[in-house]
């Protein structure tokens, strides 16, 4: 009865928030879908699959007016309105901040992160919490109504809104490989209707094939994303948030074929055609791919769990909950985790998913429950229900996941986790056992039991496996979903720091001359046959099949600091800095020790570019990576204690039973 209880205290819903729209952007969408998408249809087949925003050419925009009136008498305030209506439609977002602060590249010290509490209080002087900043813009706005606030004041105001705590106009040497890195990161930004919206996967040069690299990728826009976030340039982030929100409804196909609703596409692609009978004007269209053009045809399941985790961090990092509180936005929210709680027949409240799913998007026995989504969708449901607004229609919908929340992370804490003395108990496993007691649930023979893993696994230290299925554990090491399941809470304080405590076990293992191993170790020979289909992409060391990625850095950062460890993270920045620029900042690393630059790797991979400079500026101010981290809930705390306290092992059939999920 006290798990009942407890679980049931959970389920009964979330905290009063207060809602708000934006009616602005609600006016333009409104605007927008009565004035374009009936022009859609009257387009050829080419453009049915597009979403469609017009412009015209902003030096033709008089000649063509004035064509189209037949006289010359036209007055100002006609041409005005007229050139109103012609707008895009897709508006420039507000900015929150009108000041960028340039103090973000100052040297740092490991020293100036020990007062720091990211599972608690934040203890670092010049941070606000949200309060705080809220009240803060809000006297800003005051002020500057009356008149009565000079710019100095206005700029201090706005930096701690920010919550940086700095001095904007405080001289700071700048780094060459952190100001390259912000020269290629803004070179790589793609405009859509006059508005940054993102920032393309690659910016090669030297590469003849342009495959889909020059599209707008979700994950890969994440570390740009974040980057502009702590930069304080909060545009490019809201319109990226926004515009990909209205493509998730958009219609997709493959051979007759539609996915479930509420998929986020994998990436978009800005093009710009000229109007029907007159080529002084175009429009830009946004086409987007949901894996139907994708190598592999598969779809992204990761880009809607990142959709949400970068949303939250908007909201954190700007003070700006309107995002978050409007309707369309709310909507896509339920629709992503209708989605990932739809009921199926898996067994298991992890999420079943196909190879190529996530970062790793080609063949790589990642099929099943893959630790990367886990984690990412562990931290998405925490981020949803912090950002759901309470009313009818949310009740069901905040159950469910509370209700996935806790079986989760029990199911991933308790069979994922492998150290030494959890190896030992699997390799005197007994099988065929039928039970509801049975000690080895899924049947596991200990003679998956690897040798390589055997020499491998520290006496301290520890991680969570790639994958759990009947009769099959994966015990390759992958970084992302270890690592993001530190920054989640999935993975308890003692199992994070016994992760933190392998890597550094392991250093020439996963760091080695480049941070960070997609994963550990490599498959080699007929395993590599069978399970990649001889992938020639995937060869032992290289690309997914355990390269080397320097994207992975931001997250290590985040997990570094949350855990009180930075230092962990600035041996790793400092070994990638030593090469990255000279190298010309590589999609991925091949070889063991990752000494050569990946044979098929893309030059000026952005997230290359912004996974280093994300990675710098948290080290420089760690208390800003607190818009990322997220705090386990002390009612699911509670919960989960009670579950694991009681018997877990229950009889079928028992009666007064109230618990609403299974284990």
């Amino acid at each position: 009865m006290a798990t009942s209880d407890a679980v049931l205290q959970v389920l009964s819903g979330a905290g009063p928030r207060s809602f708000s729209s934006d009616l602005c952007f609600n006016n333009l969408d409104l605007a927008f879908r009565s004035k374009h998408i009936k022009y859609v249809k009257k387009r050829a087949s080419r453009h049915m699959k597009m979403f469609k925003c017009s412009s015209v050419q902003q030096n033709c925009i008089g000649k063509h007016w004035f064509k189209r009136s037949g006289d010359g008498d036209l007055s100002v305030n006609a041409t005005i309105k007229r050139l109103q209506l012609l707008r895009c439609k897709c508006q420039k977002a507000e900015r929150v901040s009108g000041v960028t602060t340039e103090g973000g590249n100052g040297t740092w010290f490991v020293d100036s992160a020990k007062t720091l509490n990211l599972n608690g209080a934040v203890n670092t002087p010049g941070v606000l919490e949200l309060g705080d900043t809220q009240q803060l813009m809000r006297e800003k706005e005051v002020l500057t109504s009356n008149g009565s606030a000079n710019k100095e004041e206005e700029s201090l105001a706005t930096n701690a809104a920010v919550g940086t705590g700095r001095d904007a106009s405080r001289k700071v040497s700048v780094d060459p490989t952190e100001e390259e890195a912000w020269e290629l990161l803004r070179d790589s930004v793609v405009h859509y209707c006059g508005s940054p919206i993102g920032t393309i996967a690659a910016n090669d040069p030297t590469s003849s094939s342009v495959l889909n690299y020059d599209q707008v990728f979700i994950r890969d826009f994440i570390p740009s994303g974040i980057a502009f976030l702590l930069k304080g340039e909060y545009d490019i982030v809201r319109n990226f948030l926004l515009h990909t929100l209205q493509l998730q409804s958009w219609e997709k196909t493959m051979d007759c074929h539609s996915p479930g609703q509420g998929l986020m596409p994998a990436s978009f692609k800005v093009r710009t055609f000229p109007l029907d009978g007159d080529d002084s004007a175009t429009e830009e269209v946004l086409d987007p791919d949901f894996g139907e053009a994708a190598i592999g045809r598969v779809a992204p399941v990761d880009s809607g769990l990142w959709w949400i985790i970068l949303l939250r961090a908007y909201g954190k990092c700007s003070g700006d909950l309107s995002v978050q509180e409007r309707i369309d936005v709310q909507t896509g929210i339920k629709m992503i985790l209708r989605l990932c709680l739809a009921d199926g027949f898996d067994m298991f409240p992890t999420l079943l998913v196909t190879d190529g799913s996530c970062m790793i998007d080609r063949r790589m026995g990642i099929h099943g429950h893959p630790l990367e989504i886990q984690a990412l969708f562990y931290s998405a449901l925490l981020c949803a229900k912090e950002m759901l607004t309470p009313e009818d229609g949310s009740a069901d919908l905040l159950r469910a996941l509370n209700n996935r929340l806790v079986a989760l992370s029990f199911h991933i804490r308790e069979y994922y986790w492998i150290d030494l003395r959890k190896l030992n108990e699997i390799y005197r496993y007994k099988t065929e056992e039928y039970s509801y007691d049975a000690v080895n649930k899924f049947n596991i023979y200990p003679d998956q039991v690897s040798p390589w893993l055997v020499e491998w696994m520290p006496n301290q230290g520890g991680y969570l496996i790639g994958n759990l299925q009947p009769a099959h554990m994966d015990f390759r090491f992958f970084s992302l979903g270890n690592i993001w399941s530190v920054v989640s809470g999935l993975a308890t304080r003692d199992q994070s720091n016994a992760i933190l405590d392998l890597i550094e076990a392991k250093w020439s293992d996963l760091v080695a001359d480049m941070p960070l191993k997609i994963c550990y170790p490599a498959l080699e020979g007929q395993e590599w046959q069978i399970i990649t289909g001889s992938d020639p992409k995937n060869m032992p060391w290289s690309y997914h099949n355990a390269g080397s990625w320097p994207t992975l850095l931001w997250q290590l950062t985040v997990a570094c600091i949350k855990m009180n460890r930075p230092e962990i993270a600035a041996r790793a920045v400092d070994i990638a800095e030593k090469r990255i620029s000279r190298d010309k900042w590589p999609e991925y690393y091949d070889t063991k020790k990752a000494r050569f630059i990946g044979k098929q790797a893309r030059l000026f991979q952005t997230w290359s570019i912004a996974g280093y400079l994300v990675a710098k500026i948290l080290l420089a101010d760690p208390s800003a990576a607190r818009m990322l981290v997220t705090d386990e809930d002390p009612e699911l705390v509670n919960a989960f204690s009670c579950m694991i306290s009681s018997n877990p092992r229950r009889k079928r059939g028992q009666k007064n039973s109230k618990k609403p999920f299974i284990v």
